[in-house]
């Protein structure tokens, strides 16, 4: 059994854990540092990520975290969780943990009531379709040569890996599908 991490600040951490326990692996909510000495990957939730970044500073685990996923921790962030990993966001000179090559735009899709759902396949993912749920997305508009494209939507890029980073725009976690959370442990094995 793996113990997965969820930054324990804001965002659908309740459900992220109960894809975790449904996959019968640990969820483990993170909020300190010496947290993740404990587990084997982490997931950074959808939330505000100007305020995710402040805490981030403010608990002192942006550094720790940072090191972790430069050395290779398997880490996967939806939405405000792939703004946190961005190391270029459009119009906004401020960075947070800057370790993926890409480019973001915050609230690519407009406002709340902008958001939407779609279904699709994501070959790298699984076999069937699944639903992807946007909500006050953001997508990204370049990618930096390491960077594999596992979705786009309307030509948009919503979902990406480099290396041991994998991010959607869109909320896995708000549907009854645990295909990403099962990618996630396989990342761990990887």
């Amino acid at each position: 059994m793996k113990k997965i991490g969820i930054l324990g600040f804001q965002g659908a951490i309740i459900e992220h854990e109960q894809h975790i326990r449904k996959i019968g692996q640990e969820p483990v909510i993170i909020k300190y540092p010496e947290q993740l000495n404990e587990i084997d990957a982490i997931i950074l939730p959808g939330g505000e990520s100007t305020t995710m970044g402040k805490i981030l500073n403010r608990t002192g685990l942006m550094e720790p975290l940072r090191e972790k996923i430069k050395e290779g921790l398997p880490t996967w962030g939806t939405c405000a969780g792939m703004i946190l990993l961005a190391k270029e966001l459009v119009n906004d000179s401020v960075t947070h943990l800057a370790t993926m090559d890409i480019c973001v735009r915050r609230n690519a899709y407009g406002s709340q009531i902008d958001s939407f759902s779609t279904n699709t396949i994501i070959p790298k993912v699984g076999k069937e379709e699944i639903p992807l749920v946007f909500i006050r997305a953001p997508y990204i508009t370049k990618v930096g040569k390491g960077v594999e494209i596992l979705c786009e939507i309307d030509g948009h890029m919503v979902a990406a890996q480099e290396k041991n980073m994998l991010v959607t725009s869109f909320h896995p976690e708000l549907t009854d599908r645990s295909e990403f959370h099962k990618y996630l442990v396989s990342m761990i094995q990887a």
